[in-house]
């Protein structure tokens, strides 16, 4: 049975914190469904009521268009081991660009300062409803750890390449709208 809260509460970051893999799903009027896993390695808790992650290059930036078109964004954790919880955060996100005195500012504080490899964006959500529900369906899977390839990918390219490659494949979703990713005034 789904119970919804306000805020997030001690029970639920803890949840989070033990987690290895969430899920984002967005969307815009008349797109498909974009529906995205990631490794919670780069997921904080800001506050009650907020999360972000930092996002990584990679072959689309579905989220980011969806967000910059409409600004829906759900997260959804699940637990594969240890008591069953399916756990969901709603509201409103934006996309924290590199170069930005947010990016810097939140780099500095979250990240100690460091930029990992292929960093991309950053994804802020203003949750305004956590829900959770039974999750008694979901099974058992064992963690064998994190994937390395696309730090191993990014760490190859240099600054122009992993530029050059955001260009090409990032600043259009499938379905034909802006990412953002890069200010409208950058003509390069």
């Amino acid at each position: 049975m789904a119970k919804p809260f306000e805020r997030i509460e001690d029970v639920h970051r803890a949840f989070v914190e033990k987690q290895k893999i969430f899920f984002t799903a967005s969307a815009a009027d008349g797109t498909r469904v974009n529906l995205s896993p990631r490794g919670t390695d780069m997921f904080r808790v800001m506050s009650p009521n907020a999360v972000l992650w930092l996002d990584k290059t990679g072959s689309g930036n579905e989220t980011a268009a969806h967000l910059v078109a409409d600004g829906r964004l759900t997260v959804m954790f699940c637990a594969f081991e240890g008591p069953p919880m399916i756990l969901r955060f709603y509201g409103r996100g934006r996309v924290v660009g590199r170069g930005t005195p947010d990016w810097a500012t939140l780099l500095a504080i979250e990240f100690d300062g460091v930029e990992p490899p292929g960093a991309r964006q950053m994804v802020w959500l203003d949750i305004d409803l956590v829900q959770t529900s039974c999750g008694f369906a979901v099974p058992f899977f064992d963690h064998v750890g994190p994937r390395d390839t696309l730090d191993r990918w990014a760490s190859s390219k240099s600054a122009e390449e992993l530029d050059a490659y955001r260009r090409q494949k990032n600043t259009v979703s499938m379905d034909g709208l802006p990412t953002g990713i890069f200010p409208p005034d950058d003509h390069e």
